[in-house]
């Protein structure tokens, strides 16, 4: 029986994908292969900014809201609990900014930190 297998083996080339000897096709299972074809995907995620721009390279008003959101919150604590209107003014005048907003956001820290600053400081002594 090993020398029937042996002379029928013998006649086989080798495969050049697997370790199986064939006549005739290049592998005895006939299985077949593929490459898949895939968009490459980018190593480092788009900055918010660059994902906000439009087709014509302007940026959208996406921070304008929270930006005067956060302007409204620092300027009615200069009024109404300073330390609670102020820093959620500020908190949201740093996330306007990283949304556009720059000039509504910059403001709105500027005005929550004075009102902090006097409401602190300088409110105990009235």
């Amino acid at each position: 029986m090993e020398d029937e297998k042996d002379t029928k083996v013998a006649g086989y080339l080798p495969s050049p994908n697997t370790d199986v000897k064939s006549t005739n096709s290049p592998s005895e299972y006939r299985e077949e292969t593929a490459a898949e074809i895939a968009a490459p995907v980018p190593l480092t995620r788009p900055t918010f900014r660059e994902r906000s721009k439009d087709d014509t390279g302007a940026e959208t008003g996406t921070g304008t809201g929270m930006g005067w959101a956060a302007l409204v919150l620092s300027i009615l604590s200069l009024f109404v609990m300073p330390i609670l209107f102020g820093a959620a003014g500020i908190v949201l005048g740093f996330v306007a900014r990283r949304r556009g907003a720059e000039g509504l956001g910059a403001w709105a820290i500027g005005i929550g930190a004075i009102s902090i600053v006097v409401g602190i400081f300088i409110l105990p002594f009235f």
